[in-house]
């Protein structure tokens, strides 16, 4: 146990350290994020995942170790589809550039915390009840499936009545106050167009986290594991998005290598008692479905419409 408490209390330690130098170090002033600066820090969290990955292996073994980067693989893989919703909430609500940063940070919070409560609700679940493990399979295929005929994941219909939701509970400026997701008029709260901006990433982070994390338990059990892998394909999502969000188009095909994936992982949970894929298989198949799918992207573009 002592060895787990340390990693955990290090790993916090870590978080929190680098949440604060975020925020507050390099990104005190609101300013956009370039495409070289969003690349050289999604590289830095994939280098921070590869070091922490080399701790789990010196305190776990290669097991744990080999659990640890199949999920962040797999984590990091189905969180692209991500970018694509974040890129019509940005749009719709026309978000500043230089605004989108804090949107992201401070969305990481309820990310962590909702998946936190997720992750040790689901090892607890499926401790007490194992065969709930093949409803998350089926759940899998399921999603895996609808998510290769569905045309689009989030509508801006879907903005629209978040707007109306939160009308009903406080006024609702039209315009944005600077980096405030409140501001007081006429001595009344009122919200900011940010702050339903904030709302709706949090919205679809739960809605990936219900697939994601689903996923990872046919990986490992392990708490720690799971929760660390989450955190690090979090953080890195985060800083690929300034690198990526214009130029999604050009992945049209990955919507189709996700679905596989999902399908895949599915299928394992519930050939679980009857054959079991070795972990290195996993990442294999993981990392080779997600770069067929990209690799068909550019090799087959899509076409214009005129």
């Amino acid at each position: 146990m002592a060895p787990m408490l340390g990693l955990w209390i290090g790993f916090s330690a870590f978080i929190l350290l680098v949440l604060v130098f975020d925020l507050g170090v390099f990104h005190r002033r609101e300013r956009s994020i370039g495409t070289t600066e969003a690349l050289a820090t999604s590289l830095l969290w994939v280098l921070l995942a590869g070091i922490f990955n080399i701790v789990v292996y010196a305190y776990q073994g290669p097991q744990r170790a080999l659990e640890f980067a199949t999920g962040y693989v797999l984590e990091r893989a189905l969180s692209i589809d991500n970018l694509f919703v974040f890129v019509v909430i940005f749009s719709y609500f026309k978000v500043p550039k230089h605004l989108l940063h804090r949107v992201l940070f401070w969305g990481i919070f309820g990310a962590l915390a909702m998946r936190a409560a997720m992750i040790f609700g689901g090892v607890a679940l499926l401790n007490a009840f194992h065969w709930l493990l093949y409803v998350l399979g089926l759940f899998l295929v399921f999603t895996g499936l609808k998510l290769a005929v569905q045309q689009e994941s989030y509508s801006t219909d879907s903005s629209k009545k978040l707007s109306r939701f939160v009308g009903r509970f406080m006024p609702v400026s039209h315009e944005y106050h600077g980096n405030h997701f409140f501001i007081r008029r006429a001595g009344k709260i009122v919200a900011t167009p940010l702050f339903l901006v904030l709302l709706a990433v949090e919205l679809s982070d739960l809605i990936f986290a219900v697939d994601s994390i689903s996923a990872v338990f046919a990986v490992t059990s392990d708490p720690f594991v799971i929760y660390t892998s989450n955190v690090f394909a979090i953080f890195g999502f985060r800083a690929l998005y300034f690198a990526l969000a214009g130029m999604m188009d050009l992945f049209h095909y990955l919507k189709y290598g996700l679905s596989l994936i999902l399908v895949f992982v599915g299928a394992k949970m519930l050939l679980a008692k009857f054959f079991e894929v070795p972990i290195l298989v996993s990442l294999g198949v993981i990392g080779a479905l997600l770069a067929l799918s990209v690799l068909a992207s550019i090799l087959w573009p899509k076409e214009e419409r005129s």
